[in-house]
């Protein structure tokens, strides 16, 4: 592991966040697993327990009244055997280096499974946006394009958003980088605005990819036949997205939760004013007004009886304390790692399918993908195009997955791992890194 200090921004002195205490160690101890079972090379394998480099730096800033303030920043490139580095940055108070290489970690793999030409990145700050104007937003933005931009670059390492950052944020940043190189590189970011080359169809990717995935394997996860109900943990901008989706398509959302509160009616939530509150700012307890919605414990969102459920917040959500609790018969992880190991061995005892983050949240790198092609091809794909690219994509690779689980009788993400794994490897041989 190539670790860096910035000299111009020394590496911070806070600590790791409880939250995410343990979480890398969580993350490899699955890769340990498909290890044994792969029978793979230990020495090529062992490149893999650590990031390729990680940058520390500390991003101050001026404030609207006059003083400063610096906030700890990370990058991370975690392997770039199949590519350059590929991966989202959030804005987040409680992320922590440990988060930071969890993250691009998982990204790695994801973009192994989807065959995408990437090695996994990720970014963070820990900051909590919601106590900055919109100009201190901007400010930290640039400060961290500033901090990287010797890390980054359209042949090694291309970041997104991710949570708590958006297209703006990406505009700024591809600005301020465009100022520091002296041209234009629009390839050098995705997730962009789109009159500063973004793709079309980005913005609801994620959520889109994991309903191309839903309906391609619904009938062999029993769910054509079910009452359809779905519980939804977080709806940000993926989980929103999903919610509409499901809806469109029959579903009835019986509970949704935020990071503050939860609500439930088992009749199915008014989907239209659930995404009209969220979209104003309103709290989900203004919904929980009688027609039998009513709220609940958050806590209590993954015992809600439904059909499937869809984790869609952050990491470490299911665990042993209230795995058993679930009652869904199939997970789909749009939030990255959600479930621990221990949980996950809690569920495939249950019979629980979990379609794991690594395949189902993959849409939104792989409309990245289709933007840095764009970009550098000086192309502008229509919308249909993107949808139809995505859905193939996500079809081809869940086909693939499904039937190896079933083939050799693993879980679905078991599968998923041998498999982005797998190509690892062999692109490590093929580079003559064993």
């Amino acid at each position: 592991m190539k670790k860096i200090i910035s000299d111009e921004h020394p590496r911070p002195s806070a600590q790791a966040a409880p939250l995410h205490e343990g979480l890398l160690k969580r993350a490899l101890q699955r890769l340990d697993d498909v290890a044994r079972r792969m029978d793979e090379d230990t020495q090529v394998l062992q490149r893999l327990q650590y990031p390729q480099e990680i940058l520390e730096a500390r991003l101050t800033i001026e404030m609207d009244d006059g003083s400063e303030r610096s906030f700890p920043a990370w990058r991370c490139r975690y392997d770039d055997t199949r590519g350059p580095t590929k991966g989202g940055i959030r804005f987040h108070p409680e992320s922590n280096a440990e988060e930071v290489e969890t993250l691009a970690f998982w990204m790695t793999l994801k973009c192994a499974v989807m065959n995408l030409p990437y090695g996994g990145g990720k970014g963070a700050v820990q900051v909590d946006t919601h106590t900055l104007s919109q100009a201190e937003l901007e400010r930290l933005s640039r400060a961290y394009m500033r901090a990287f931009a010797r890390f980054v670059g359209p042949d090694r390492d291309i970041p997104a958003p991710d949570v708590y950052t958006n297209a703006q944020v990406m505009g700024w940043m591809l600005d301020e980088y465009e100022k520091m190189i002296g041209h234009a590189s629009p390839a050098v970011i995705t997730g962009k605005p789109l009159t500063l080359g973004g793709s079309l169809g980005r913005e609801d990717a994620t959520a889109r990819g994991a309903f191309y995935l839903l309906k391609h394997l619904e009938e062999r996860l029993g769910l054509s036949a079910s009452q359809k109900r779905v519980v939804i943990q977080g709806i940000g901008n993926v989980g929103g997205h999903m919610v509409q989706f499901l809806a469109e398509d029959g579903w009835r959302i019986v509970a949704v939760a935020d990071s503050r509160h939860a609500i439930a009616n088992p009749a199915g939530l008014n989907c239209r004013a659930l995404l009209n509150a969220k979209k104003e700012g309103k709290s989900l307890i203004s919904l929980a007004t009688g027609n039998g919605t009513k709220e609940i414990a958050a806590g209590d969102i993954f015992s809600v009886d439904c059909d499937l459920l869809v984790p869609a917040a952050l990491e470490d959500q299911i665990h042993d304390g209230n795995a058993s609790s679930i009652k869904a018969g199939v997970v789909l992880e749009l939030a990255n790692g959600p479930i621990t190991p221990i949980a996950d061995q809690i569920l495939a005892q249950a019979g629980v399918t979990v379609l794991p983050d690594i395949l189902a949240n993959a849409g939104g790198v792989t409309v990245s993908y289709f933007e840095w092609i764009q970009n550098r091809q000086g192309l502008c794909w229509p919308v249909a195009e993107i949808h139809s690219r995505l859905e193939q994509m996500m079809q081809t690779e869940g086909e693939m997955i499904w039937n190896m689980a079933q083939h050799k009788k693993l879980t679905v993400r078991e599968a998923a791992y041998e498999i982005g794994v797998g190509r690892l490897v062999r692109a490590m041989h093929a580079r003559g890194r064993s």
